[in-house]
């Protein structure tokens, strides 16, 4: 046996012993949450941002991979819609609605919709249902939206479903945590403040 596969296969058996899963994740905060899967309170990992506070940039990314920042719409009011996944039910309910939403809303709002799907995912769901208002925007890369808002899932790699509103000065404006996640938002409840956080003036 030469130096060269001696060599080779110690440093296979050392890789294969000193490698094990890591969870990327795990140095979070974990923080047991109000939101239930059925009858199970979940755990939340990340800050989660008080009201009035200013609100974390974060950066995504578009159907193209392209990054996407919060601080891109600096001057701007704007809805985060926040879903586990495009491709489900309550969730295309969720997307549909606000992506309805966006012709009536003010011209300074900007509307996001936020899943961790991958953006292959997203663009396809986006052409299939003809989401064509907002913007669907993927969380999968750096998990650095739920991180920044305190809304990642433990154990399960989506995100919790909310809707926040981040006012032109920058601070979280409005925040529901919906409380089943199997449930839509309650829509009039936030439009009303998206209402009137986008009429305050500067």
């Amino acid at each position: 046996m030469t130096i060269r596969l001696i060599k080779t296969i110690t440093f296979c058996a050392l890789f294969s012993a000193g490698t094990q899963a890591v969870d990327l994740n795990a140095s979070l905060p974990v923080r047991l949450s109000e939101v239930k899967v059925g009858t199970k309170a979940v755990e939340l990992q990340g800050h989660p941002v008080q009201l009035q506070q200013q609100a974390p940039d974060f950066q995504v990314v578009n159907n193209n991979f392209k990054k996407i920042k919060l601080s891109d719409f600096k001057g701007k009011t704007v809805l985060i819609s926040v879903v586990p996944s495009v491709d489900t039910g309550i969730c295309s309910l969720q997307t549909k609605r606000f992506n309805q939403e966006v012709a009536s809303a003010d011209p300074n709002v900007v509307m996001l919709t936020i899943s961790t799907d991958l953006p292959f995912a997203q663009k396809r769901y986006c052409q299939a249902e003809k989401i064509d208002q907002l913007q669907v925007l993927s969380d999968a890369v750096w998990r650095d939206f739920g991180s920044n808002y305190g809304l990642l899932i433990k154990d399960m790699g989506i995100l919790a479903r909310a809707v926040l509103i981040v006012d032109t000065q920058g601070n979280l404006a409005y925040q529901q945590l919906v409380p089943e996640l199997a449930k839509e938002p309650d829509y009039a409840h936030s439009l009303a403040a998206l209402k009137q956080i986008a009429g305050k003036k500067s």
